[in-house]
């Protein structure tokens, strides 16, 4: 996984074709992948360190990551089914101080293994149909604005890049792969 564009921010107006799509959808499906080899031989010092300062540990930055690709699994259901017309935020930095939070990240390492597999599948199945379902839309009231099914893929494709990165600084594994 190339981090090079991770410091970047995510653009939101960015064209973008069926083949970056694509490649963007192979990125979320490889993502635990390179997750689990950058956390291979963590020890437990190395899993309260933050990547910054005031910021996220390693543990709560894994956490982030399940929560975070799991309400966009769900997003994406939404987007397909058209059953909502907005999105249902979450306070992440609330999140990333429950108690959860603070215990071993491997549950949330097996949670991503599942919840890419199937999100990534269903993805695939979407760009088989583009004028069917890449144009739909969901309100995001934090961003305010609507957000597409095109959009997810990109942002959560950049989303795993922005994070990873950060656990690779943090665990000394940068361009490990």
């Amino acid at each position: 996984m190339n981090n090079s564009t991770v410091t970047k921010p995510f653009e939101w107006d960015s064209p973008t074709s069926l083949e970056e799509l694509l490649n963007a959808v192979l990125e979320i499906k490889d993502f635990p992948d390179h997750l689990a080899r950058a956390l291979k031989g963590v020890k437990d010092p190395i899993r309260s360190i933050s990547y910054r300062e005031d910021g996220w540990t390693l543990t709560q930055l894994v956490h982030h990551l399940a929560d975070a690709h799991l309400n966009a699994f769900v997003r994406t259901k939404h987007l397909v089914t058209a059953d909502a017309k907005e999105i249902q935020p979450f306070n992440q930095d609330a999140w990333s101080n429950t108690p959860d939070a603070h215990l071993p990240f491997e549950s949330s390492v097996v949670m991503l293994l599942g919840i890419h597999q199937r999100w990534s599948l269903l993805l695939l199945e979407c760009l088989k149909k583009p004028a069917d379902y890449l144009a739909r839309t969901l309100w995001h009231p934090e961003y305010k604005r609507d957000i597409s099914l095109s959009d997810f893929i990109r942002l959560y494709a950049w989303h795993g890049r922005h994070h990873l990165a950060q656990i690779e600084k943090i665990t000394g594994s940068e361009g490990a792969d």
